[in-house]
């Protein structure tokens, strides 16, 4: 059986004797790319400085190509893991050109294959021709490639990259998490990505491992994450959405002040249970002859969607995504219904 590239087996890592990361498990394969995404203080940077090398362990191991590299008192140095490492300030050296700072870890090699990578790994960023600038000639997200380009240049086994947009704006955010994916797939490299950001992660995610108090609560794709999330955290932590009160009548069904509601999922407790049903802004449609009656308390304009803040007449607030050209102000009333495709519901 083949083994995965990367495999975290029930690690343990302490911050002065307070723990931070508690039997924690995860694996990467060949070409994943992975994301670990939490608020702060979840323990994910701690993962991510244990897999480079930067974290003893207090417990359990990490395997890269199957051989222990991190183990309660013994840590192999970071620099012989083959590992690659994109930080938060990206870490240039402005006394360094743009290709000095690509080839900084390749000591070992000749100038003129230096000067080859590095116009190589230019290439593959976006910034050819660049080589001869320096850092402060250079706009943040064009440092942002530098920076993935360094990391990339002695060919890891892995890329970590912490928090990498984090001193970008949104836009600018949003086309690099992209241009990120690419490059990484079309190099064939694993990597590992830190966010507080759920939209960095599901653009750069295969998987992503949503994280708190140390632990991993639930590994997935974005789309189960947001459909089917594992507990009431990650129902919170991922998307927008309201929670609702109810009582379960059967397997599949709960009665709330919004009506009866059947979904695509059956639940094992007791009916007549109570429970919180999960209403997402796309479950609540705009429909001109709808049963729900609402007013709008809010609005934020996205665009294509405008995101309503509705007030039911039971006094329930939920959110809902309208198509931009039903253009309702605050205080108008208007009608809705229920599209749940996906029943989520939690015992209270």
């Amino acid at each position: 059986m083949e083994h995965p590239l990367l495999e975290l087996k029930n690690i343990e890592c302490r911050h002065r004797g307070i723990i931070a990361v508690e039997n924690l498990n995860l694996h990467v394969n060949q070409g994943d790319l992975v994301c670990l995404l939490g608020p702060s203080g979840c323990g994910k940077t701690t993962v991510l400085r244990a897999i480079a090398g930067f974290q003893p362990l207090h417990a359990g191991e990490i395997r890269l190509r199957d051989q222990r590299i991190s183990y309660p008192g013994y840590t192999l140095s970071p620099e012989k893991r083959r590992i690659g490492m994109v930080f938060q300030d990206y870490a240039l050296f402005p006394h360094l050109d743009v290709c000095g700072n690509i080839t900084f870890g390749l000591r070992d090699l000749h100038r003129a294959e230096c000067k080859r990578i590095a116009d190589e790994m230019l290439e593959v960023v976006g910034l050819s021709g660049m080589g001869d600038r320096y850092i402060h000639e250079l706009s943040g997200g064009q440092q942002q490639r530098v920076a993935l380009a360094r990391a990339l240049a002695p060919q890891p086994e892995l890329i970590l990259m912490d928090e990498p947009f984090s001193n970008l704006d949104i836009e600018m955010r949003e086309r690099l998490s992209n241009e990120v994916r690419q490059i990484l797939k079309q190099q064939g490299t694993s990597g590992i990505l830190v966010t507080h950001d759920q939209h960095e992660a599901f653009a750069i995610g295969d998987q992503i491992g949503v994280m708190s108090e140390g632990h991993i609560l639930q590994r997935d794709t974005a789309y189960n994450l947001y459909h089917s999330p594992a507990n009431r955290f990650v129902a919170d932590f991922i998307g927008q959405g309201v929670f609702v009160r109810g009582t379960l009548l059967s397997p599949d069904t709960v009665k709330t002040s919004l009506g009866t509601i059947s979904g695509d999922r059956a639940y094992e407790w007791e009916p007549g249970s109570e429970v919180e049903l999960l209403l997402r802004p796309d479950d609540i449609v705009y429909d001109t002859d709808g049963p729900l009656h609402a007013k709008v308390l809010q609005r934020a304009f996205k665009g294509a969607e405008i995101l309503y803040t509705l007030k039911l007449e039971d006094e329930t607030e939920v959110l809902s995504l309208f198509p931009s050209h039903h253009d309702f102000q605050v205080g108008e009333s208007v009608s809705v219904s229920l599209a749940l495709d996906h029943m989520v519901a939690f015992p209270v």
